[in-house]
């Protein structure tokens, strides 16, 4: 005797599919209009930074202008993303394509990572043979850079930034802007002292600033591919107090993962006594998953537990096994 495995209650206290997690209040359309605005500025001002970055032959105003074309190619990325997210859940994809986002999130940390690398070889040649830099011109791109960098990260800072896809966009721009005060410094340094090497210096603190936010959000795009708990989910402490509902035996292939940046989810078998009733006991166990964990896709499979065979569940579980 069971509970249906729970697939009554997968629905249960309201919650749905749509929005795929987003409760922050904004809107994927609104979202979609934050990162538009963020585009528009930065290719409008990428073009102009490379003619200047050549004809001054600084490597810290052409490495700005690198790096916001992989903030542009990283903002068409999320906007994608964001369009193959929204489809709804059918045929072979049963959770909808929410985790394209996530996949967008990998390419742009990947993609910063790949871009410190060659920056990186290209400041310590630099700082080798040092190069010519036209101090003026640097200054005044800089600001320029720093201004228009200060507008993308504002414009993206106004959609949902608990969302990889987006954070992964904003981090490109933010450190944009660090790259723009680095060429600035370094121009006026060159400008005033005609110290050179302090073009490739800048550089490389940018390059530094770069593999922290790369390796981020790979690591955190990561936990959500290969289905980790959520940060700050403990799976123990979840089971032990799952086990602590009344009438509850045993609580075993407990599972939880992240379905998008904005969506936890759960699936367990549960035991309880003879006498419980699995409906109730469901009913409980959702309503603490929801309070003590903010957890609300569920999905529990409730049986009976027969003493006299204990096993003959599974055969096997897969995780930790709960049981009193």
């Amino acid at each position: 005797m069971h509970d249906d495995h729970g697939h009554d209650g997968h629905v249960h206290d309201g919650h749905a599919h749509e929005g795929h997690g987003h409760s922050h209040g904004v809107s994927r359309d609104a979202d979609r209009k934050w990162l538009a605005i963020a585009l528009s500025v930065i290719a409008a001002f990428m073009a102009v930074e490379v003619v200047v970055g050549v004809l001054a032959q600084s490597l810290a105003l052409i490495s700005d202008a690198a790096h916001m074309l992989t903030d542009a190619a990283a903002i068409v990325l999320a906007l994608v993303a964001m369009r193959f997210a929204a489809r709804p859940a059918g045929g072979r994809y049963t959770f909808g394509l929410a985790r394209a986002e996530i996949l967008s999130a990998a390419a742009n940390g990947l993609s910063l990572l790949l871009l410190a690398g060659w920056l990186g070889y290209e400041a310590i040649t630099r700082l080798a043979e040092p190069t010519e830099v036209t101090g003026w011109m640097v200054v005044v791109t800089g600001l320029l850079g720093l201004a228009v960098n200060v507008l993308a990260a504002w414009a993206i800072g106004k959609a949902n930034r608990s969302s990889l896809n987006v954070q992964g966009a904003y981090q490109h721009v933010l450190m944009d802007m660090f790259a723009s005060v680095a060429a600035t410094a370094a121009g006026l340094v060159v400008l005033l002292t005609g110290w050179a090497r302090a073009d490739a210096i800048a550089t490389l603190v940018v390059v530094v600033l770069m593999i922290r936010g790369g390796w981020n959000l790979l690591g955190e795009s990561g936990r959500v591919l290969l289905n980790a708990a959520p940060a700050g989910v403990r799976p123990d402490v979840i089971g032990v107090d799952m086990l602590a509902a009344d009438g509850v035996v045993e609580v075993h292939d407990l599972h939880v993962w992240t379905i998008d940046s904005g969506q936890a989810a759960l699936s367990a078998h549960v035991l309880v006594d003879e006498p419980a009733d699995c409906h109730l006991v469901r009913r409980e166990l959702e309503r603490t998953l929801a309070a003590e964990h903010g957890i609300t896709h569920t999905t529990l499979q409730v049986d009976h537990h027969v003493r006299e065979s204990a096993d003959e569940h599974c055969e096997s579980a897969h995780g930790q096994v709960h049981r009193r």
